[in-house]
């Protein structure tokens, strides 16, 4: 029994069986390397340490390099060849030099090889991070290196991923709380229900009021069934409307317990894949001007003019169907969410221009521009435009009416020139300077011989004394500007 007990009891420490000599174990070498190896000479066995290392030094008995061995240029081109002929604890970093001592010294004591990590200063002016082990052969030192700039790489990469994690886990988190106080503190009765069940997933306190319930009694219960049997028909059509086109008209429906109308509008929208339905309700008699509104805005999407509605950024954020024809864009959702700039105005002056305009003095009438559509196609319009900005949600209105070309008159075969400086204004932004001083100097040439004429009594002669032309010179300006009847010979 005590034999038994004996052998039980642990070794004291120092002897086998301690932390350290396990340790010592658990590092295998070759059992007959003289057999199994042979004749090793030097050749092979750089070979073999080179292959089995991304870099290896020779180091002497007092610390200097004597040799090098990479398995990557990339060392070459860290400025590991000027490593040879120095002290290996001056290649490292400063706080890698008691690592390399530490692993001399281990080496000389013929201890269990350890593996550190230290670090090269590099001319690229990134350290490269080697873990080395060292086994003393002889009177020198062999140190293999495993090259960690992969490893590092990749670390670097995991901290970058989990910090963008965290950056978009704080945004959604934020975004959800601000979602779920508005959603809380708005005055407007607002439900989520399922698309599928039709199940109701959150309902805020405005909506509990309005249904005289709790908005924990109303989680998850069946919406349809909180209005009456006639009332959850519309509901279940309306419903499918909605989920086939996105949208759909309010409807009037009247509580499961009779006491009050409700209008309800539904909205769709996914979550996570699935389809969830978004239901605003109202009293039905709470919006006496509805029904106007209604007619108003079914008026405002049958106009043969554009109509188009953003906010303060430009972006679009509703639109009739003749600005849909207008820049060549089959359904709403493709302009919702662009800016008006995209398709309105021949380059961005003059849409600063016009919300330059809005914002100071609230209103536009009869701005002049064009209007692109998706396929290149050009249109001269006419713009009139309100800005809104002291309402819960800050807009500007457009009405965009397409102005057909006006053909040019003619006169003796000639064009119509503007006739005063009010006409010449109006054409900037339409053609170019060079253009428009061209027409000012045949505006001027032709008011200057009218009045000529006017001054002679309508005699070409007189009239080219008094211009300083002569009587050919003036009958052909007379030609170009399509004035008298040179047929006829009065006045000459």
């Amino acid at each position: 029994m005590d034999e038994q007990t004996q052998h039980n009891d642990p070794a004291p420490q120092g002897e086998a069986g301690t932390p350290t000599q396990v340790a010592k174990k658990a590092v295998e070498n070759f059992r007959t390397p003289k057999k199994s190896l042979g004749d090793l000479d030097a050749e092979l066995a750089a070979k073999v340490i080179a292959a089995a290392a991304d870099v290896a030094l020779i180091v002497d008995n007092k610390g200097f390099v004597r040799d090098i061995a990479a398995a990557s240029s990339e060392f070459a081109k860290d400025g590991s060849e000027a490593w040879v002929g120095r002290r290996w604890v001056d290649t490292v970093t400063g706080e890698s030099r008691q690592k390399i001592d530490d692993l001399l010294k281990d080496a000389t004591a013929n201890a269990v090889p350890r593996w550190r990590q230290v670090n090269h200063p590099s001319p690229r002016g990134i350290d490269v991070p080697v873990q080395y082990t060292a086994v003393q052969v002889g009177s020198r030192f062999v140190a293999i290196g495993r090259d960690l700039r992969g490893l590092a790489a990749m670390q670097q990469r995991l901290v970058e991923t989990q910090q963008s994690m965290e950056r978009e886990y704080a945004r959604v988190r934020h975004s959800e709380a601000r979602y779920r106080l508005l959603f809380q503190i708005t005055s407007e009765a607002v439900m989520v229900v399922d698309g599928a069940t039709l199940l109701v997933t959150e309902a805020n306190p405005a909506a509990a009021q309005l249904l005289s319930k709790t908005a924990k009694k109303l989680g998850g219960r069946s919406f349809p069934e909180l209005f009456d049997a006639e009332g959850g028909k519309k509901l279940h059509a309306n419903i499918s409307i909605v989920r086939n086109t996105g949208r759909a008209d309010p409807v009037v429906v009247q509580l499961a317990d009779g006491k009050r109308d409700v209008r309800v509008s539904a909205s769709t929208y996914r979550h996570e894949g699935a389809l969830q339905l978004l239901i605003r309700l109202s009293p039905a008699d709470a919006d006496i001007g509805g029904a106007p509104r209604a007619r108003l805005a079914d008026v405002v999407e049958k106009l043969p003019d554009g109509f188009v509605v953003t906010d303060l950024n430009h972006r679009i954020v509703s639109a009739n169907a003749a600005f849909l024809d207008m820049v060549q864009v089959g359904t709403l959702e493709q302009v919702l969410g662009e800016k008006l700039d995209k398709w309105l105005g021949r380059h961005a002056v003059e849409v600063n221009v016009l919300y330059g305009n809005l914002r100071e003095s609230g209103a536009v009438r009869h701005f002049a521009t064009v209007l692109r559509g998706e396929f290149d196609a050009t249109e001269d319009v006419e713009i009139s435009a309100v800005s809104v900005a002291d309402g819960e949600q800050p807009c500007c209105g457009f009405t965009i009416r397409g102005v057909a070309r006006r053909p040019s008159y003619v006169v003796n075969g000639r064009r119509d020139m503007p006739r005063s400086v009010e006409q010449l204004t109006q054409l900037v932004g339409r053609v170019t300077l060079k253009e428009l001083v061209r027409e000012s100097t045949d505006v001027i040439e032709r008011l200057c011989i009218e009045a000529a004429l006017e001054l002679t009594g309508d005699n070409r002669a007189s009239a080219a004394d008094i211009l300083g032309l002569s009587r050919q010179s003036l009958y052909s300006k007379l030609r170009r500007h399509g004035l008298g009847d040179l047929d006829s010979g009065v006045g000459v």
